[in-house]
């Protein structure tokens, strides 16, 4: 079970993050394919959150029944994961547009939590240094070094 690389995309689908962990897993690509891959994937996560399926209206309570409790839409997701035979990708959106890929192998567990657990990190470490312009490329060492850490620990499991 290995993490192959981590690549953090922007809400205008720039890309502000990259970072190889496992160098015998994925082919090397040049920064301006990468630069490629994060705007291409901001497209296709965009046209994905529109492809939802029409869901059929709730049913109208009868007379006599009280109300039921309104519920609010689940807001679209778009692409999550795209597998292949080589490489799994998990996607995380978070409520402000950025997007976490995480490369991993296709036997890789609890991808949800290795996400939930680089997003903590990304919001301790870059969110809160006084020094970071949103939007712009990471520069952290501190968070480079805990994420190292942390995904060094799951590679060696």
């Amino acid at each position: 079970m290995t993490v192959f690389a981590l690549i953090i995309i922007n809400k205008a689908g720039g890309l502000v993050y990259n970072r190889t962990f496992y160098e015998g897993g994925l082919n090397k690509i040049s920064t301006n394919d990468l630069l490629v891959l994060a705007g291409t994937f901001h497209g296709v996560h965009a046209i994905t959150s529109r492809l939802n399926p029409v869901k059929p209206p709730p049913p109208q309570p009868q007379p006599g029944q009280p109300a039921g409790l309104l519920t609010r839409p689940e807001p679209p997701s778009g692409l999550e994961v795209l597998e292949s035979e080589n490489f799994r990708l998990q996607c995380f959106n978070t409520m402000t547009g950025i997007k976490f890929l995480l490369f991993t192998d296709t036997t890789q567990a609890n991808v949800d939590v290795t996400m939930r657990r680089v997003y903590e990190m990304y919001s301790d470490y870059v969110m809160k240094n006084p020094f970071y312009q949103l939007e712009m490329p990471i520069r952290c060492d501190m968070f480079d070094r805990k994420l190292s850490s942390y995904i060094r620990e799951i590679n060696n499991r």
